[in-house]
């Protein structure tokens, strides 16, 4: 890899760094305008809806100016959210802002990479970008509870200075705003040395409904690929699943190993671990003609996911939680790589990424939307449990809520093995292109 390989993913990762602080910054905000407590999730789906709403958009304005450019200019509108919520405007709306920037940087992050590199680097070049996303999402949950903490003596000292020469008494949430707006103009630094390349697959008219319907056309021209199929149907289920399991596991460390929200969150970093873990082995195993070798592994994170219901204390819970990760790593990497290959054969790099990020956004509100309904329905799902006997089975009392997590595990661990096995019975002997 070259030295534009690598500018391309330090751009990356201090905007995604930025993005995952600043949701522990509009959190704090909410909380300082006493917003209610389901304003939370709210404010991450006000981010997710702009991918599906502007898929149809960004895939043609990714493929339309050289990549580095439209990384730049996702940048700048991620950076004016931040500066608009810096300056009072409800965090709901400027997070919306910010959801604007990022479905507009992710095909351009993506696909820059199918246009700069060969194709026998792509499986590399993903582990290396999942990878740093990973660390990314981890050291932005590290800076934003650090920039937001009352009993920081350094931070302490900065906000004292500027209340002094700059006359600005900030709360920890504007004061982690700003900070963040200094993290953005880095990024938008190191965009302006990406690589120039040159602009592939062009939409050739720019008008909305051209747009539209060209977006539907490349919708299903990617999944009637057998190759496209395949690869799109593994990586929008892995960010339905990596949504839901997120929540799953909060509720699983207080049911099955009495953790608090606080210590239950620090778990989760084990997760991104093994992702992380994952990609670097599928780097270093994994040829992208080979890709769809790794659908068993997918059949096995079902498995490992069921195995929570038997754990209770929390050294197996950690090895269990980078398991999971790192199976989750190592199969969604190649079907990344696969993903961006054939988009960029068959409709160009933009255009395929946008319709996988409509794909997979669409995937998190379904299964995000589910896991909301058996909570909603943890009593009717208790009761029923208690009519199989299965209190009985186990020789112990479930709580509602115990309930609701033991049908969520079960028909998540399923549904992820027995998809997984019959796309690898049905597609295992397809042949790369």
């Amino acid at each position: 890899m070259n030295l534009g390989f690598y500018i391309i993913l330090l751009a990356q990762f201090l905007s995604a760094l930025a993005d995952n602080a600043l949701l522990f910054a509009a959190i704090a905000l909410l909380g300082e305008l006493d917003a209610p407590p389901e304003f939370t999730p709210i404010l991450q789906q006000f981010f997710v809806v702009s991918y599906i709403a502007l898929a149809p958009f960004v895939g043609a304005f990714s493929d339309a100016l050289p990549k580095g450019k439209v990384m730049l200019i996702s940048n700048a509108i991620k950076l004016c959210g931040c500066l608009a919520m810096l300056a009072g405007v409800h965090p709901m709306l400027a997070y919306a802002v910010v959801g604007l920037g990022a479905a507009a940087y992710s095909p351009a992050k993506y696909g820059i990479l199918t246009e700069y590199l060969a194709p026998s680097q792509l499986v590399v070049a993903n582990s290396w970008m999942e990878g740093l996303t990973v660390l990314a999402i981890i050291l932005g949950a590290v800076i934003g509870g650090k920039l937001l903490s009352p009993d920081n003596p350094a931070l302490d000292h900065l906000h004292d200075l500027m209340l002094a020469n700059l006359h600005l008494d900030l709360s920890p949430a504007r004061f982690s705003l700003l900070v963040l707006t200094v993290l953005y103009l880095c990024a938008a630094f190191v965009n302006l040395y990406i690589p120039a390349v040159a602009i592939d697959h062009a939409p050739a008219r720019r008008t909305p409904w051209f747009l539209l319907t060209d977006f539907w056309q490349c919708l299903l021209r990617l999944w009637r690929d057998p190759l496209g199929k395949v690869s799109l149907a593994v990586t929008t289920l892995f960010w339905g699943v990596g949504a839901s399991i997120r929540l799953i596991v909060l509720v699983w460390a207080d049911q099955n190993l009495d953790l608090s929200l606080e210590k239950a969150t620090q778990l989760t970093a084990w997760s991104a671990v093994g992702i992380a873990i994952g990609a670097i082995v599928a780097a270093r195993l994994v040829k992208l003609e080979r890709s769809l070798s790794v659908l068993p592994v997918g059949i096995a994170m079902g498995g490992i996911i069921l195995t929570m219901l038997m754990v209770h204390t929390q050294v197996p819970a950690i090895v269990l939680l980078v398991l999971a990760g790192a199976a989750s790593g190592f199969f969604v990497v190649p079907m990344n790589a696969l993903l961006q290959h054939r988009g960029h054969q068959l409709m160009g790099a933009g255009h395929s990424i946008a319709v996988q990020n409509f794909n997979e956004n669409l995937s998190i509100l379904v299964m995000l939307g589910a896991y909301a309904g058996i909570l909603r329905a943890q009593e009717p799902i208790h009761t029923a449990l208690q009519g199989v006997g299965l209190e009985h089975l186990l020789g112990r009392a479930f709580s509602p809520e115990e309930s609701a997590l033991w049908v969520s595990v079960i028909l998540l661990g399923g549904f992820i093995s027995g998809l997984m096995a019959w796309l690898w019975r049905r597609y295992r002997h397809t042949v790369y292109a």
